[in-house]
């Protein structure tokens, strides 16, 4: 993935929906939409306000085996998108005992490379070519969040 354009992004929003939850992402060019489910959204959500949490969540698990294994997220890239389906890669960064370093990159559903990313505080990107074909979505972004506003509904940001 080195060396491919790519645009950073950040989680605009998480609004719950009918089928999940809309996981707005976007920077001040653009805004599009990644449709999960809704415990995904529901972690997005919570690692984007801090939300405490009353027992660790799968999330959390995977984040705490990280840090045993001397591994973090360094970044997510948003890599492909075809027929209404996004993919991604996971890129980790592991240090051992020697001062090691290795990279692993892995593929992974958006939803919980987002969530890990965000949980993290590490940068969301996405590919130039996928960035390109996606629908602004930054009206119907201002359009939930203003009917959020009202009480219809939906997460907050």
């Amino acid at each position: 993935m080195i060396g491919k354009p790519v645009v950073q992004v950040e989680v605009k929003n998480v609004l719950a929906t009918s089928a999940g939850s809309a996981i707005f992402l976007g920077n001040d060019e653009k805004v599009f939409v990644i449709y999960v489910d809704h415990f995904v959204g529901s972690a997005i959500n919570t690692f984007l306000h801090g939300t405490p949490k009353p027992r660790p969540q799968t999330h959390d698990l995977f984040a705490d085996a990280l840090t045993a294994l001397g591994a973090r997220v360094e970044r997510v890239v948003v890599n492909d998108f075809s027929d209404t389906v996004f993919y991604a890669r996971l890129i980790l960064v592991a240090e051992n005992e020697l001062e090691e370093r290795k990279i692993v990159e892995i593929d992974a559903r958006p939803s919980d490379s987002i969530a890990l990313a965000v949980q993290a505080g590490a940068p969301i990107y996405v590919a130039a070519h996928v960035w390109e074909s996606v629908e602004d979505m930054s009206e119907v972004l201002k359009k939930m969040q203003d009917a959020n506003d009202e009480g219809l509904g939906g997460f907050s940001e």
